[in-house]
C-alpha cells in the first residue's frame, strides 16, 4: 500500500551530484580560504568509511553520539535530553560532538520520533547519508555552514512539539520536515542569489536566476537520497512524492519569495480557514515553520542570537570584498564601510522577522511564541543600544585622525 496518499507525476530532472560541475568565474571554493583543507576532506571520508565498515562487520552502535570522545560523549547526550528548549545552545553541542552536531542530531530526531522503524530505513544507509550531507557542507562558510543546519534542525523539532502541529501532522510530515531542515542549505557556496547570477555562474542559467540556490539544495539533496538509496525500499511512487515534496519544502526558504508567502500565510489567518486535516494545509504550514527555523536566530537569547548575527554579516562582507576585488557592484548589506551588524540586524528584524513570527504567533499562540517574540524585541532594543557606540566611535576615530598627522614641535603649517 503507498505510504503517500495521491499520485504525482515522474520528477524529470537529474539530481546534482557533488562537484559534478565547475564553477565559473570566481572559485567560490576557495572564497574563505586560500586552499581547499584536503586534510579535512580526507578525516571526513576516512570518518565515512571508518563508520560504515563498523557498521557492515556488525559492530554493535547503539548511540548516535558513538563516535564521540568519552570525555563529550555524557555532556552530549544530557544536551539531546534538552534539545527541545528554545535556549538549547547549538555552538556548545558541535564543540561537544567534534564538529559532528548535524550528524548526532539529526539521527537522534529520526529515532525519537520513531521515523527508522516506521519507515523501515537502513541504519547503515540513514548513518551514511547524514555523514555526506554534513561533509556536503562548507564549513568555512561563516554562517551557511552545518552548524547553521543543526541549528534550523533544532528549531523545526521545536515547532513540531507545538500543540497544533504535533496533533495534526503525520508521520511522513514530521520525517520530511526534519529532512528539509538538515538539507535546506546543502552545498551553499557562501554568496548570494545575486552574486551567481551577476558572476554568470552556471547554476543561475541552469535554473534561469530562480531560487538559484534552493534550487541547487533540492537537487543536492536528492542526489544524496538516491546515491545512498536511502528510499530504494519504498515503492517508486513514494520515493518520488517524497524528493517532491522535499523540494517545495526547501523552495519555500527563498527568501525573495517571502511577501508571497507571508500574504497567504496572512490571509489563511485572517479568514481562519486553515484546516490541518487537509494535506495541502499541513503542508503549507510545514513551509511556514521551516522559514521561521530558517531565519529564527534573532528570536533566540541574546547569547546565541548575537554569535549568529555576527557569523551572517562576516559572510555578506566577505561576499562585498570580493565583489570589490572583481570590481564588481557591491550587493545591499555587504558593503563593511557603509554598513554594520547593527545596522543589518535592526533592517532584517524590522522587515523580515517581525512580520513573520507576528503572524506565527497568531497561528500558534503558544509560551514558545511569546518566548521568541520577547527575545526578538530585546535583541533589537539591544542591537539599537550599540548603534550610538558605534557612531561615537567613528566620531571619535575622526577626532583623532588631525591629532596622528600632527606636525612635529616648533613647525608651522603653510
Amino acid at each position: 500500500q503507498s505510504l503517500l496518499l495521491g499520485k504525482q507525476a515522474p520528477l524529470c530532472f537529474e539530481p546534482e551530484r557533488r562537484g559534478s560541475h565547475p564553477y565559473l568565474g570566481v572559485d567560490f571554493r576557495t572564497l574563505h580560504c586560500k586552499y581547499q583543507s584536503e586534510e579535512i576532506r580526507r578525516l571526513f571520508s576516512f570518518q565515512r568509511h571508518l563508520l560504515t565498515s563498523r557498521l557492515l562487520r556488525g559492530t554493535p552502535h547503539l548511540s548516535p553520539l558513538h563516535f564521540l570522545d568519552e570525555d563529550y560523549c555524557g555532556q552530549a547526550k544530557c544536551m539531546l535530553e534538552k534539545v527541545g528548549s528554545w535556549n538549547f545552545d547549538i555552538f556548545l553541542f558541535d564543540r561537544l560532538t567534534n564538529g559532528n552536531s548535524l550528524i548526532s542530531l539529526t539521527l537522534y530526531l529520526l529515532t525519537h520520533y520513531g521515523l527508522i522503524e516506521l519507515f523501515q530505513l537502513d541504519m547503515v544507509k540513514v548513518r551514511r547519508f547524514l555523514v555526506l550531507v554534513q561533509e556536503d557542507y562548507h564549513n568555512h562558510n561563516p554562517y551557511h555552514n552545518s552548524v547553521h543546519a543543526a541549528d534550523v534542525t533544532q528549531a523545526m523539532h521545536c515547532y513540531l512539539k507545538e500543540p497544533k502541529l504535533a496533533k495534526s501532522l503525520t508521520s511522513c510530515d514530521v520525517l520530511l520536515g526534519l529532512l528539509a531542515a538538515a538539507t535546506h542549505d546543502l552545498d551553499h557556496p557562501g554568496v548570494n542569489q545575486p552574486f551567481l547570477v551577476k558572476t554568470n555562474h552556471y547554476l543561475a542559467a541552469l535554473y534561469r536566476n530562480t531560487s538559484v540556490l534552493e534550487n541547487h539544495h533540492w537537487r543536492s539533496a536528492v542526489g544524496l537520497l538516491r546515491e545512498t538509496e536511502l528510499f530504494s525500499h519504498l515503492p517508486t511512487e513514494d520515493s518520488l512524492n517524497m524528493e517532491r515534496q522535499l523540494g517545495s519544502l526547501i523552495l519555500a526558504t527563498d527568501i525573495s519569495r517571502q511577501n508571497e508567502y507571508l500574504s497567504k500565510f496572512r490571509t489563511h489567518l485572517d479568514q481562519e480557514d486553515l484546516c490541518l486535516g487537509n494535506t495541502s494545509h499541513r503542508h503549507f504550514v510545514l513551509q511556514m515553520a521551516l522559514k521561521c527555523a530558517d531565519i529564527c536566530n534573532p528570536c533566540r537569547p541574546w547569547e546565541l542570537s548575537k554569535q549568529w548575527s555576527e557569523k551572517v554579516t562576516e559572510e555578506f562582507f566577505h561576499q562585498g570584498d570580493i565583489e570589490k576585488k572583481h570590481k564588481l557592484e557591491v550587493s545591499p548589506l555587504c558593503d563593511s564601510e557603509t554598513n554594520s551588524i547593527a545596522d543589518v540586524q535592526i533592517g532584517f528584524m524590522t522587515y523580515v522577522v517581525e512580520p513573520l513570527f507576528a503572524e506565527w504567533a497568531r497561528f500558534s499562540d503558544t509560551r514558545l511564541s511569546q518566548t521568541m517574540l520577547g527575545h526578538l524585541c530585546l535583541n533589537k532594543a539591544s542591537w539599537n543600544a550599540m548603534q550610538p557606540e558605534e557612531a561615537e566611535g567613528e566620531q571619535a576615530a575622526a577626532t583623532e585622525e588631525p591629532s596622528s598627522r600632527a606636525l612635529p614641535q616648533g613647525s608651522q603649517e603653510c
